[in-house]
């Protein structure tokens, strides 16, 4: 049975950036098979008409009236780490906050449950805001990719591997086991898939990224990990090898197409050309970087050089949401303040990399990222009746400088829909919230909360 929303303005994000301003999109089995002008929509009804009927039914196609709302591809969260919800706000403007809360936190409260619990909360925050599709890189993935799964967002679970004792592995290579264990698993799933990442530059050494690099190759897989983010990781490879960690890397021979490398804030002209030369890609996590002081990364510079950028939520302990609304508008703002320039990142490019530039850094535009024919059918619906909403004159402008997570009405991913008139369709909020507060008034969480979970 096919579904088809109409009177809608289609933002296609196709090749030649299309904005179908009085259309339609119609999809069947979780693939799009039509999109066009409300002009085109009577024939494709009588084709329509002609396939067989629903049971139920008694019809051959499902209308909805997109009520003149703007109709969108899923957005692509590159870089998130979701088990972290129960941190979020947890000493935001401490000096120290990774020694002094984070990584204590991780060792005292963190287990398989919580990172399930979390998982699904944060999956939740992300379908409601139009993320269809994220690349999670945490610890206990298995249970991060089960709650994506059970979720119905696309993902890809990352297992985080480091040189030292984690909270799921004391042992690395146990957890590159681990991770491998998942990669099969997930293999020929439709919206779910597995890599092993490893934490960063300076936390792994140089044969554990190798070992990692050769495992994600080897399914096919990307190979992601924190890249130039830190003052002392660049002034780490600065004294011991003069080099830096996009040199280090590439010295290595982990710098490919498949690498995404996170953050990137500190890249030199060489770096990047280098990043250019092996068709690397970044996820730009604007919102934790700024928010962390860590500067601006060079994405004009990148951008001018080829390279595949997309946009990135971070953790909700580093960023504190997990939408890209909230990123597209800051990364338009602080990048016109970085270049003194107005005009630089129309609002049409910062749309890009939420959706097709992040889907093309994950080599998944063939599937995502655009609403197009023969392509998955994950798909937002932002209404346009809400007073933030008018007037609208050019839909990527009001979708980058106006929309919110609260314009998002509906969200189909492959087809099926998982938000409903800006609720979750199959799951409640509350619920998901009430489990998880649950389990952190059972851990040490407990201790660091101002009010009743």
């Amino acid at each position: 049975m096919s579904t088809i929303i109409t009177n809608v303005a289609v933002v296609t994000m196709n090749e030649t950036r299309e904005v179908i301003q009085h259309g339609f999109a119609a999809w069947k089995g979780g693939e799009i098979t039509a999109v066009g002008t409300m002009d085109m929509l009577e024939a494709l009804i009588a084709e329509e008409r002609d396939d067989e009927m629903d049971d139920e039914t008694g019809e051959s196609f499902r209308l909805i009236d997109g009520k003149g709302g703007i109709l969108m591809p899923g957005m692509v969260n590159l870089h998130a780490h979701m088990g972290m919800i129960p941190f979020r706000g947890l000493g935001d403007d401490c000096r120290d906050r990774l020694r002094v809360f984070l990584l204590p936190m991780e060792q005292r409260a963190m287990d398989a449950e919580l990172v399930y619990l979390s998982t699904k909360y944060a999956a939740a925050e992300m379908l409601l805001a139009g993320v269809t599709t994220v690349f999670d890189m945490y610890y206990f993935e298995a249970e991060a990719a089960r709650a994506m799964d059970e979720m119905g967002i696309r993902g890809i679970a990352g297992e985080t591997i480091m040189e030292e004792e984690a909270c799921d592995f004391k042992d690395p290579y146990e957890a590159l086991s681990y991770g491998e264990s998942l990669m099969k698993k997930y293999q020929g799933h439709t919206r779910i898939s597995a890599c092993v990442a490893p934490h960063g530059t300076t936390t792994c050494s140089a044969g554990l990224l190798k070992a990692a690099w050769k495992l994600d190759d080897a399914f096919g897989a990307p190979f992601s990990l924190h890249t130039a983010e830190m003052d002392y990781e660049m002034d780490y490879f600065r004294e011991t090898s003069e080099q830096t960690p996009a040199g280090y890397l590439d010295s290595l021979g982990v710098l490919g197409e498949h690498t995404l490398a996170a953050h990137c804030i500190q890249m030199t002209e060489a770096d990047l050309r280098l990043f250019a030369k092996r068709r690397a890609s970044v996820a730009h996590c604007i919102g934790s970087n700024t928010k962390a002081a860590k500067g601006v990364a060079p994405v004009s510079r990148m951008r001018e050089l080829g390279i595949f950028v997309g946009l990135g939520t971070d953790g909700p302990a580093s960023g504190n949401t997990l939408d890209l609304f909230t990123q597209m508008k800051l990364f338009a703002n602080f990048h016109k303040n970085e270049t003194r320039n107005r005009s630089a990142f129309p609002a049409r490019q910062v749309v890009e990399m939420a959706t097709i530039g992040g889907a093309k850094a994950l080599h998944m535009e063939q599937k995502i990222g655009s609403i197009e024919v023969g392509k998955r059918a994950d798909l937002v619906l932002v209404e346009t009746r809400s007073a933030n909403m008018f007037p609208i004159y050019d839909p990527y402008s009001a979708l980058v400088y106006s929309a919110g997570p609260s314009n998002v009405d509906m969200v189909f991913v492959e087809g099926t829909c998982v938000v409903k008139a800006g609720k979750l369709a199959e799951k409640s909020v509350e619920v998901l919230r009430g489990e998880l507060a649950g389990k952190m008034a059972k851990t040490a969480f407990a201790e660091e909360v101002l009010f009743s979970l």
